[in-house]
């Protein structure tokens, strides 16, 4: 076990997410070399100096790659207690059933000004209809599609460039984002609602593609008013991901000292034990308040977070 998780900290440090089953590993780095605390404690007591010195560099591995996640807390700024704001309400829907009893009521309740759905098929766009709750949404791009690729964004306020963003997967282009500008009180903000495939052997090169393409428009894009939602099937320690952090968006759970609200499998039996669906941020906006929920027949907890939008 210990040689097994040392192996997994050497891969991460020599060829971060360069091989598809250690980029899946990555994104467990929260979790998954925990283990090795348990080790170094247990050969402490006993005394074989040996393996808790082994554990122990594993431990400080552990704690070197996930210390930017967890050191990101910054105060809410000043502007941001004086802005219009934004309600967000995103899902993982997982071409869910549960509308009418699940979903659309959670709507309700929160009075989103804009709501972003992944995996959103033609089936969950006629229950989200029946069920009345688009009512309160004038403004939609939607793009509807059977499979993990649909999407849906509904606003309160007007929204313009709605456009579909693709890669190749399995020789047709996939939707991998959607693009569009929401006038929103303060001023447009720019949103980019996303679902990369999972990093799985069939997807990898789809994940690594999408990825890369997401952080094009970042660097496109002006990031003051760029906000960027949805299910990014990736954590701060795979590395598509933290390219994203250094182009300069913010992680809006992490900057709020949330770096363990994890997300994903949204399970009875199993609790979230990783961070996968986020909100992230340009320096014109800030998330003053995000939380998650268990979702409704997904295997996704889903987010609502207030948005103050810098005039």
């Amino acid at each position: 076990m210990v040689v097994l998780l040392g192996f997994f900290a050497i891969m991460r440090f020599a060829a971060w997410d360069a091989v598809e089953p250690f980029a899946v590993v990555n994104a467990l780095t929260m979790v998954v070399y925990l283990p090795a605390w348990a080790v170094m404690v247990g050969a402490a007591t006993t005394r074989r100096w040996g393996l808790c010195g082994v554990a122990t560099l594993i431990v400080a591995a552990q704690l070197a790659y996930v210390a930017p996640e967890l050191l990101a807390a910054t105060p809410v700024p000043n502007w941001a207690r004086r802005a219009p704001i934004l309600r967000l309400f995103d899902a993982n829907v997982d071409k869910s059933k549960r509308f009418a009893d699940g979903y659309s009521p959670a709507i309700e309740r929160y009075h989103p000004d804009v709501v972003t759905l992944e995996e959103f098929t033609p089936g969950s766009f006629r229950r989200m209809r029946t069920s009345g709750v688009l009512a309160h949404f004038p403004y939609s791009c939607s793009a509807p599609r059977y499979g993990p690729s649909g999407f849906l964004v509904a606003s309160r306020f007007p929204m313009s460039h709605c456009r579909v963003r693709t890669v190749e997967w399995k020789d047709e282009p996939t939707p991998y984002m959607v693009s569009v500008t929401v006038h929103a009180r303060g001023g447009p903000v720019q949103l980019q609602v996303v679902h990369t495939l999972a990093p799985l052997p069939a997807y990898w090169n789809e994940w690594v593609a999408a990825l890369n393409a997401v952080d094009k428009v970042v660097q496109a894009e002006s990031r003051r008013d760029l906000l960027m939602v949805g299910d990014f099937n990736a954590t701060w320690d795979n590395r598509g991901f933290a390219v994203l952090l250094s182009d300069g968006v913010i992680d809006a759970a992490a900057a709020r000292g949330e770096p363990f609200a994890m997300t994903w499998p949204n399970g009875a039996l199993v609790p979230p034990f990783v961070r996968i669906d986020h909100v992230l941020t340009g320096h014109g906006l800030c998330v003053t308040k995000l939380n998650d929920y268990s979702g409704f027949g997904s295997d996704h907890h889903y987010l609502t977070a207030t948005i103050a939008v810098h005039r």
